[in-house]
């Protein structure tokens, strides 16, 4: 946020508390819940933009209706083929969308895959400007029952979150994410820390910070604490592949030693060099997925790894500064 529209922001706050700290914690939750828009700002965000529309201007388009009246929107590449096929969903992080993700999904529709990219509710062509952890998880069950069953799933920042917290079947009625693999690329394992520092940001004192936090569970059926799925990883029964930067500085690389550390199934690979935006397109990143989606993982040695506890990557990117 600009200095001066977040100190006209935490003036708000501070005399809404004053008056209400419930009220407070709902207004902060309607805002923290606020997308970004999703017009490009910036000349390489624009290019990046262009670059990711002309690569999927070909696939299919899909509305996905959710409950309330919001809405995902879905790609679909190598839909309605004749013949057995994998069939792959893939997720974006909050501020992105599909577009972004058109190398990713390029890769896998050129493996001969079925691939769906959802577009959640507030961001791409989906329309709106609001989304939390349920509608995210919603629209995720939204596109398992409209495509069918998935044999993997990939998900990028939130994207890869809320792919966890589907997997792990934390939102009640929402049906869970089934599949064979998951894919988590520069993903959090919790989200109590992102809560901490917007109520920090806007100067939320303690009863307005504990009634955002309870708006959490007014909408999901779930506590925030719930949504932590650092150890889930280890337990849905799925082989999972988690990819991070050390050097992320938007999702810290803890989370992914979270992950790294929850059980034998979980497989941790730094992409060091390529920071949380441009690791989704990295080529190196690319080919790990291809190789984990195509089952070519050395299972002893992954046991090995977790033999001492130890976060050992699996290999190390040459650190670069590669433009987005």
């Amino acid at each position: 946020m600009a200095n001066f529209a977040l100190k006209v922001i935490r003036l708000g706050f501070s005399a809404l508390q004053a008056v209400s700290p419930r009220l407070a914690g709902r207004a902060a939750f309607l805002l923290f819940c606020r997308t970004p828009s999703p017009r490009p700002k910036g000349k390489k965000a624009k290019a990046a933009h262009a670059a990711g529309e002309a690569r999927l201007a070909g696939a299919e388009r899909f509305v996905l209706r959710l409950a309330g009246g919001a809405k995902a929107h879905a790609y679909r590449l190598n839909g309605g083929a004749i013949g057995q096929r994998k069939r792959y969903l893939v997720t974006h992080g909050w501020g992105s969308s599909a577009v972004y993700m058109a190398d990713l999904i390029s890769m896998l529709a050129a493996t001969g895959a079925e691939v769906v990219a959802l577009d959640f509710p507030g961001h791409g062509r989906a329309g709106g400007r609001f989304l939390h952890m349920g509608l995210a998880v919603e629209a995720i069950a939204a596109a398992g029952e409209r495509f069918g069953t998935l044999d993997a799933v990939i998900g990028h920042s939130f994207g890869g979150a809320a792919l966890m917290v589907s997997a792990a079947g934390l939102i009640p009625d929402a049906t869970p994410a089934s599949c064979e693999r998951l894919v988590l690329i520069g993903a959090p394992s919790e989200m109590a820390w992102l809560f901490t520092d917007f109520g920090w940001m806007i100067g939320l004192r303690p009863a307005a910070q504990a009634a955002l936090e309870n708006e959490v569970h007014r909408v999901s059926g779930r506590r925030l604490e719930d949504f932590d799925v650092g150890n889930t990883a280890g337990i849905i029964g799925s082989p999972v592949l988690v990819i991070h930067a050390e050097d992320d500085k938007e999702v810290s690389p803890a989370h992914a030693r979270r992950y790294g550390a929850a059980g034998k199934s979980v497989r941790l690979v730094w992409a060091n060099g390529f920071g949380h935006r441009r690791i989704v397109g990295a080529a190196p990143v690319l080919g790990a997925i291809a190789a984990f989606l195509a089952g070519d993982a050395d299972e002893e040695a992954d046991e090995s790894i977790k033999k001492d506890a130890e976060i050992i990557p699996f290999f190390e990117l040459p650190a670069r500064r590669a433009a987005l």
